[in-house]
């Protein structure tokens, strides 16, 4: 199949209604094959998912050359979201930095990387505390028009930075962590987007691999995966996030459908300005994640779904207290 598109936001911003999460094809999940992370983005582009997202600081760096040079002579077929906002010392992040020179060089250190003279969607990858969100907002307008970035966008911020950011340059989406079993956007966010008519890309939409139905617990995973640090799956959180989950695993079977194939489609549903980023690094997962564009879900699954994994049902933080402490909420 190929997907469809959707739009997000009201600025002319139209990508394919499934994007790809770029990220553990650099980190977080154990080693990857380069080989098969370029066969992947090929496959993406074949299948017409080609809303490909990226960051500096996944690497940091190496995922945006990763997909400068795989995208060699591809560059007119994807869309290409990127995220700055950080400092570096030593090849590791180090605290935010939104200070408008440090903004313009890092978009310039992008684009070189992705070997393109423009970004289809620029966010701010983390709020920084210590630079007015205007100040961010007028320094990507001032992208824009200099035609180094399309569309603007901000992850993981809160309703005040979302209407200070839009009153200054209109934000076209949002995107933040957003699945069946992370909703913390369900009551203040999403109706604001709604508002705004800003659009909402999810990342981790599979909770991280555990609405897949294929996890273990922390402790077996190696060091170097991010999942061994992840409180949802350590001890009584995990047994108890393994029974929230069990509905998706329930109706994934009545309809012949993988649970992240559910959880997908569960997104998919919730309105046509979201656009979720589920991540791969293997072709075999990316056509698996494409193909839940093709399932329906009815009203009644659609509620079985909410219930089942409702707020309270879902055990521990999704992050660990200092990566917690860079969400703007």
């Amino acid at each position: 199949m190929t997907l469809r598109t959707r739009k997000l936001g009201q600025q002319g911003l139209e990508v394919s209604a499934m994007g790809l999460g770029c990220m553990g094809m650099s980190q977080s999940y154990g080693p990857a094959d380069e080989a098969e992370s370029i066969a992947t983005l090929h496959r993406a582009i074949e299948l017409g998912c080609t809303f490909l997202d990226t960051a500096e600081v996944y690497g940091p760096f190496t995922n945006e050359d990763l997909l400068g040079r795989a995208l060699a002579g591809k560059r007119d077929q994807v869309m290409i979201a990127t995220k700055f906002g950080f400092n570096f010392e030593g090849g590791k992040s180090h605290g935010t930095n939104s200070r408008p020179e440090h903004i313009r060089e890092a978009i310039d250190a992008s684009l070189k990387r992705l070997r393109t003279d423009h970004i289809d969607l620029l966010y701010q990858h983390r709020v920084d505390r210590h630079v007015p969100i205007e100040d961010v907002a007028g320094t990507v307008s001032d992208l824009v028009k200099q035609g180094k970035v399309r569309f603007f966008g901000l992850s993981e911020a809160s309703v005040t930075n979302i209407r200070r950011a839009h009153a200054v340059h209109p934000v076209s989406a949002l995107q933040s962590e957003y699945s069946l079993w992370e909703r913390n956007l369900e009551r203040d966010v999403i109706p604001v987007l709604h508002e705004l008519k800003i659009g909402l890309v999810p990342f981790s939409p599979l909770g991280r691999g555990f609405l897949t139905g294929e996890v273990k617990r922390a402790e077996e995973y190696p060091e170097d995966d991010f999942r061994r640090n992840d409180p949802r799956y350590q001890g009584a959180n995990y047994d108890a996030n393994v029974k929230a989950a069990q509905a998706v695993r329930d109706i994934a079977l009545g309809l012949h459908a993988t649970p992240g194939q559910i959880a997908l489609a569960w997104l998919l549903h919730k309105g046509d300005h979201v656009v979720p980023i589920p991540g791969t690094k293997r072709r075999k997962y990316l056509e698996e994640n494409v193909a839940a564009a093709a399932i329906t879900l009815d009203d009644a699954k659609m509620k079985a779904l909410d219930d089942a994994l409702a707020p309270e049902k879902i055990s521990g933080p999704r992050y660990n207290e200092k990566m917690m402490g860079l969400i703007d909420r």
